[in-house]
């Protein structure tokens, strides 16, 4: 019998308004109908807006490679966010959007990412050993582990500290706090409401939020002070510091940088942290792959940067789970003037959502898309690996800016664990996939582990 990772429950293709802003807040995952799957654009009608789900590749490519001006970030993803992220690049549009592109891209070039490496691996010892005292085949919750790595990574790769550090713990718990109380998308998302009418978010997310942009405020001072002082590492957190736009000649303002750490924490922890959990579950079910992959690293290690090249089957099993699983699961762009896709009118103001949930698993244009097969990015077979309805990290001007850094992590995080231990599933816990900021498991994802 094949296994197959789980996909969320299917819920029928009508509900009521109502019944779905109720799901969708409790799961976007679920409220969704099962001939979106199937679908390439389906239109979704509400008394306040009108959304379209697109799934062709070719309208895709429209929104985020060929026209991306006229198909800027909707508001609507910030209004649960903007607390936490301000006026981050993760929310901004336009030229706001294009400057802070100028002065971050830098820091995340193929150079800069061999320079991060060793903080990278660090931080992978780090985890490897916090597991040890797991290995005795018990259950252990793994998405708190791969959460704790993966934020290690991000204070030793941005500011050169450990997440033992004081105020690297604080935040950590904080943002742990944050992540489990927000949805992707909050209520006032559904609801244009004026900017000055009170928003509701759940209880203690303002306050988090208040207390995180507090605590990486202090860390950026002290690192401005080291800049000053010439005392400052040479980290992500210091290229960015001094990098000066070609064409303003002006770089981030302090609170600027404070925005711009924020989304780097959310967008660098929380989603690798999300990838790894389920990366885990997947070799877990899968013993075959897991072994192969602890050959492959026996072979050739993970040392160094250049041994990465390497470790293709896993950066195959990385990729497969991005497919399966990835960690934001939508995107949502606003139509600045009226279009005609497929024969339908988009109005000026439309909400065009991109699913990476509902692409990845597309039946028309995946073979077996709910299978677990990472020898499919070796097949030349376009629907065996339809790398053009394949966007983990967005696609065009807007990709992530982290996506190399992400790729880079998450192949060498997994072959740090899986050197060292071995992974099987607890029987009677399957994880069931919902989103909070990320693709999370609902009641955690539970592993054993035994060392090898």
């Amino acid at each position: 019998m094949t296994l197959r990772p789980p996909k969320p429950p299917v819920r029928p293709d009508r509900v009521s308004l109502w019944r779905y802003l109720k799901l969708f807040r409790a799961d976007i995952l679920s409220a969704q109908p099962q001939r979106l799957y199937r679908a390439w654009m389906a239109e979704f009608r509400t008394p306040f807006f009108r959304s379209f789900l697109v799934n062709q590749p070719a309208l895709l490519d429209v929104i985020l490679k060929e026209r991306p001006d006229d198909f800027p970030k909707s508001n609507r993803v910030g209004e649960g966010l903007r607390p936490l992220l301000g006026n981050s690049v993760f929310l901004t549009n336009g030229e706001t959007w294009k400057r802070q592109r100028r002065i971050i891209d830098p820091a995340f070039e193929g150079g800069r990412l061999k320079e991060s490496f060793p903080a990278m691996r660090a931080a992978a010892e780090a985890g490897v050993a916090r597991l040890r005292p797991h290995a005795d085949g018990s259950e252990l919750e793994i998405e708190a582990e791969t959460s704790h790595i993966a934020a290690d990574v991000i204070f030793r790769t941005l500011f050169s500290i450990p997440i033992e550090h004081e105020v690297a713990a604080e935040v950590f718990a904080r943002f742990r706090a944050y992540q489990q109380a927000q949805p992707i998308l909050n209520l006032a998302a559904f609801v244009p409401v004026p900017r000055w009418m009170p928003r509701f978010y759940p209880k203690g997310t303002r306050q988090n939020a208040r207390h995180i942009r507090r605590l990486i405020a202090d860390l950026t001072k002290a690192r401005m002070a080291e800049i000053a002082a010439g005392t400052a590492p040479d980290d992500l957190a210091t290229k960015i510091m001094t990098t000066l736009d070609p064409e303003t000649g002006k770089g981030f303002e302090a609170e600027e940088m404070v925005d711009q750490v924020a989304i780097f924490f959310l967008a660098g922890h929380e989603t690798s942290a999300s990838a790894l959990g389920w990366a885990l579950y997947l070799l877990a079910l899968y013993p075959e792959w897991q072994e192969k992959l602890a050959a492959e690293v026996a072979e050739h290690g993970a040392e160094e940067f250049a041994d990465l090249s390497k470790l293709r089957l896993t950066r195959d099993v990385f990729r497969e789970t991005l497919r399966l699983y990835p960690p934001v699961p939508m995107m949502v762009r606003e139509a600045d003037q009226t279009e005609r896709f497929r024969d339908r009118e988009v109005l000026r103001g439309s909400q065009m959502v991109l699913s990476p949930w509902h692409l990845h698993r597309h039946e028309r244009l995946w073979e077996r898309p709910d299978e677990f097969d990472p020898g499919r990015w070796q097949s030349e077979n376009g629907k065996a690996c339809a790398r053009n309805a394949y966007m983990p990290f967005s696609a065009g001007s807007r990709v992530c800016t982290g996506a190399g850094f992400a790729m880079v992590e998450g192949v060498l995080i997994l072959a740090q664990i899986l050197r060292h231990y071995r992974i099987t599933p607890v029987e009677g816990r399957s994880p069931e996939p919902v989103a909070h900021l990320t693709v999370r498991s609902r009641t955690g994802i539970w592993l054993r582990f035994s060392h090898r």
